[in-house]
């Protein structure tokens, strides 16, 4: 039999901007925790676009559920256990990334001061990373220990992830798209608007940035990682 009428065997991925991408090799995987990669046999013509069209939709399906339509939708691994976001529905969520070996390490002490004081209607959640100069190079189980010891942490810790780049967790590229959004509501008329839509459009630049999320699931405000938890900045959000 010839092959007129039916295609070599490739591996494709949608990428996280749902562009079609041919990729080398035959093991399908997850790509960068989002998007779908699909496998596609020597078909004939008719095979394979009924292959395409129900992978596509099953690559809808679960670009969606990874990367989540709500901040509720997330459910993450912690240091102590599961992190889900919806069981904080109905209070406010400030979300950080944080190091161990950081000038900006000592917030850990003004976060958890903010979570005790505050805790009926807020909830913290510590995100360990080591994206940025590579300060926080431990273990789960050395980050456990380290806030514990030298912070006395008692807000909800999850196990450490990348916050930037090609490796990005999907709550964070939730995160950083919220930030994108709220961008294009700030005008460019003055150099301080342009600084703010700036920051916005890429909020994570170090360690400490924070996100405030409200009771019903938004995204508030986005905090500068020299910002003080204990800020008045901060403090009218929850005042």
């Amino acid at each position: 039999m010839g092959n007129q009428g039916r295609l070599d065997y490739r591996t494709w991925g949608v990428s996280k901007n749902n562009n079609l991408r041919q990729r080398p090799g035959n093991l399908a995987r997850l790509q960068k925790g989002i998007g779908f990669i699909f496998v596609v046999h020597r078909l004939d013509s008719a095979s394979f676009k009924l292959s395409i069209m129900k992978s596509l939709l099953l690559t809808l399906i679960l670009s969606a559920t990874l990367t989540g339509g709500s901040i509720y939708d997330f459910k993450v691994p912690g240091l102590d256990g599961e992190i889900d976001f919806s069981k904080y529905k109905g209070k406010k969520i400030m979300i950080v990334n944080t190091a161990s070996q950081c000038g900006n390490t000592p917030q850990y002490k003004d976060l958890e001061s903010l979570y005790e004081k505050y805790k009926e209607k807020l909830v913290i959640v510590g995100f360990p990373a080591n994206n940025f100069g590579g300060q926080e190079p431990g273990t789960n189980a050395e980050i456990k220990a380290f806030c514990s010891k030298e912070f006395n942490v008692t807000f909800p810790m999850a196990e450490k992830i990348s916050v930037k780049g090609e490796d990005i967790h999907p709550l964070y590229k939730w995160l950083t798209d919220q930030s994108k959004e709220m961008a294009k509501n700030v005008p460019a008329d003055n150099s301080k608007d342009l600084v703010w839509k700036s920051f916005l459009q890429n909020p994570v630049t170090w360690n400490f940035t924070k996100f405030l999320i409200d009771e019903k699931g938004n995204l508030v405000a986005i905090f500068h990682h020299k910002v003080n938890p204990m800020s008045p900045e901060i403090l009218k959000y929850l005042n």
